[in-house]
């Protein structure tokens, strides 16, 4: 098998909501159907879903990487829709915080150390 690409499908209770949360972190989004939108930043992409369950949603992460940790601080933490956000940390491989979404989603916000 050679992958070329993959998108993650994120669970939404409230499938607008999720959408302006999206949006508000940097994402453009089209939509493909009423139950499906897909987001772009650069070269990366997810499909919002209109489809919520509670467990998976708790337990769903992503990992975004981007090249300015503290710019991506400032732009999320202004999000209207977030419902929790930790400040920035230094790990040993790089830069974090943690974004927490309407449904719960975690989204680790990380900048590698080159």
């Amino acid at each position: 098998m050679n992958v070329i690409d993959i998108k993650s499908f994120v669970p939404s209770k409230d499938y607008e909501i999720s959408r302006s949360f999206y949006s508000e972190i940097g994402f453009s989004g089209e939509r493909v159907s009423d139950d499906l939108t897909l987001f772009e930043n650069g070269d990366c992409l997810l499909f919002l879903q209109r489809f919520y369950n509670e467990e998976l949603a708790k337990n769903f992460m992503l990992q975004i990487c981007v090249a300015d940790i503290h710019a991506a601080f400032e732009l999320c933490s202004h999000s209207k829709y977030k419902t929790k956000i930790t400040p920035v940390q230094q790990e040993s491989w790089g830069k974090v915080f943690y974004l927490w979404g309407p449904v719960g989603e975690l989204l680790h916000i990380t900048q590698l150390d080159t």
